[in-house]
């Protein structure tokens, strides 16, 4: 038996409307996305990471290196949960060298970039950068 065209749409788009609610769901994406995660921040975040003076201890796009620690979340030696707050923290205070987790990581990460002296707008697209780093 086949059914009228309209009942085949009707049926194909409440199929697609379930497909699209079970995807947003809280489980199939992560953490949520901060506010302050947005393509611009990102994108700031990024030139000033990779162009400025984080790369030269973390590495161009956070991988790590002889200095400081890889910023993919995989394992986070200073943070506890990896979140955006906890990012914009530690961009803005630094971390003490007595702080420091990893006996291999020997010295401290000056807050704000250090002589680069960040501004509070900088800190956030930085953390909001080094945040999908570890949220992909």
């Amino acid at each position: 038996m086949r059914l009228p065209s309209i009942l085949q749409r009707t049926f194909a788009v409440a199929a697609l409307l379930t497909l699209a609610a079970c995807h947003n769901l809280p489980w199939n994406n992560g953490p949520k996305k901060p506010a302050q995660v947005t393509t611009a921040n990102v994108t700031l975040g990024d030139s000033l990471f990779n162009y400025g003076t984080c790369q030269r201890c973390h590495g161009k796009g956070g991988v790590g290196a002889t200095n400081a620690p890889a910023l993919d979340g995989k394992k986070w030696l200073q943070l506890k949960t990896g979140s955006y707050d906890e990012i914009v923290k530690v961009i803005t205070d630094g971390v003490a060298k007595e702080a420091i987790k990893d006996p291999a990581h020997k010295f401290p990460m000056r807050g704000r970039g250090g002589p680069a002296n960040y501004t509070d707008a900088q800190v956030q697209a930085l953390a909001a950068y080094v945040w999908t780093l570890s949220h992909k």
